[in-house]
């Protein structure tokens, strides 16, 4: 006889003998082992069942075997040259995982938290005393974990520093700096001082030659251009002494020491070096908060977040708790002289190899100014680039794609890059080379 998909669930939720059994084939792996056309806790059970007779053994109904997730071991983890979200420590992630599900005998997950409870407060408290310690960052500063991404702060900045009316200047040395510059033309009246645009954001500027405004409320620069590969080794000095130096640090925070008393603001998004996607963290001078246009809005004003230290509303707990493993790593490493080695030796293979090709491989950027984590690089036969790419990820060196807006490759060598990646795809470029040069 013939059933209704409701008629059968109701029988199998109404029955004594079938409704602990039905429950036992919701959990996590019965589904896994049943077709889901047969059962699913969210689906009714299907006329595909023919009998309404129900047999099962007392030790099925009690006896459960966990699901098992094999180990993931180095081996089965690819190089990943992704300009972000990018590579993270594989010893970083470990030790994420092995506090998942209980953190530290918390009894809960770090994601399950309450943003206002203590354990996460000592979480944000130690990231933010490590990042003190990595960067000498004095009291003078306030470090905020906020959301958005640093695209977000194009706009907080001149809104938080700046009259509708103010005077700021711009270097743009690149599509981030271009971005940030034009966002900053709603709440302001930026200039660009120079722009690299022409020759296709390849070079930084001399600073002597920059014609500033001595009015100007600050001045902006990325520190590293992320698409193309361009990275200021210094740093301009204001005309002004009351104009401030602003730096968009994503793709190179935390990659080497800087002064951060040269700078008002320091802003960064975590996804590039020190954490996954999510966490956008700024380093402001505190007498530079608490002037925001009465339009700012509140998710946007330096001083709401101060006040509150970063916890005004829910945030990002779990990006912020692994920027906070990430310090600690940086720090176990010795600081942020000796990870600066570490990425001026893995560039210096990769740019090694591009520049002794003969020209099969070239880098467009002035070689003065090339970045220590984003390395753009071209073929001499364009038409090798799709199976250079393709190939190189058969062997597990993955997202090496150029952006869609300059082409060619690029290899983002961030921090977490180990040594062994860079060796790897220098030996591969040379084979690739040989088969095709």
């Amino acid at each position: 006889m013939a059933m209704s998909a409701a008629t059968t669930q109701s029988f199998l939720l109404n029955n004594k003998t079938t409704r602990h059994n039905y429950q036992t084939l919701k959990s996590a792996t019965h589904i896994a082992a049943f077709p889901s056309t047969h059962v699913h806790p969210t689906t009714t059970l299907t006329s595909t069942y023919k009998s309404m007779s129900i047999s099962c053994s007392a030790a099925a109904s009690t006896t459960t075997t966990p699901l098992q997730t094999p180990p993931t071991t180095s081996s089965d983890r690819v190089f990943n040259f992704a300009a972000g979200p990018a590579t993270l420590p594989e010893n970083v992630l470990q030790k994420a995982q092995a506090d998942l599900v209980n953190w530290r005998g918390s009894g809960m997950s770090v994601m399950e938290m309450s943003h206002r409870g203590k354990e996460f407060l000592s979480i944000i408290q130690k990231a933010e005393s490590d990042l003190r310690t990595l960067l000498n960052i004095s009291d003078e500063y306030a470090v905020l974990f906020l959301q958005g991404g640093a695209t977000t702060q194009f706009a907080a900045i001149p809104l938080n520093i700046c009259s509708p009316d103010d005077a700021v200047d711009y270097i743009v040395t690149g599509s981030w700096g271009d971005k940030a510059y034009k966002e900053a033309a709603k709440y302001s009246k930026p200039n660009v001082i120079w722009s690299g645009k022409s020759e296709k954001y390849t070079k930084i500027p001399n600073f002597d030659s920059l014609v500033q405004n001595p009015d100007a409320k600050y001045l902006h620069i990325c520190a590293n251009e992320t698409i193309h590969g361009v990275e200021f080794k210094d740093y301009p000095t204001p005309l002004n002494e009351k104009t401030i130096l602003v730096a968009d640090m994503s793709s190179n925070f935390c990659s080497k020491p800087v002064d951060v008393s040269k700078f008002g603001i320091i802003y960064a998004g975590a996804q590039k070096n020190v954490g996954p996607s999510g966490v956008t963290i700024v380093i402001i001078r505190k007498d530079l908060i608490g002037n925001a246009q009465e339009s700012t809005p509140v998710m946007l004003d330096y001083k709401i977040h101060a006040e509150n230290n970063s916890l005004y509303n829910t945030p990002p707990c779990y990006g912020i708790y692994m920027c906070g493993l990430v310090f600690e790593d940086l720090l176990d490493q010795g600081g942020l002289v000796e990870v600066e080695k570490k990425n001026q030796k893995k560039a210096q293979i990769l740019y090694d190899a591009i520049d002794s090709s003969n020209g099969f491989y070239r880098c467009p950027v002035d070689k003065s100014v090339r970045s220590l984590m984003n390395v753009p690089f071209t073929l001499a036969k364009p038409e090798l680039e799709a199976e250079f790419v393709k190939t190189a990820a058969g062997e597990k060196m993955v997202q090496l794609k150029g952006h869609r807006s300059v082409g060619g490759m690029r290899a983002s060598i961030y921090n977490a890059m180990p040594l062994a990646g860079v060796e790897k795809l220098v030996a591969f470029m040379k084979e690739f080379q040989a088969k095709h040069g």
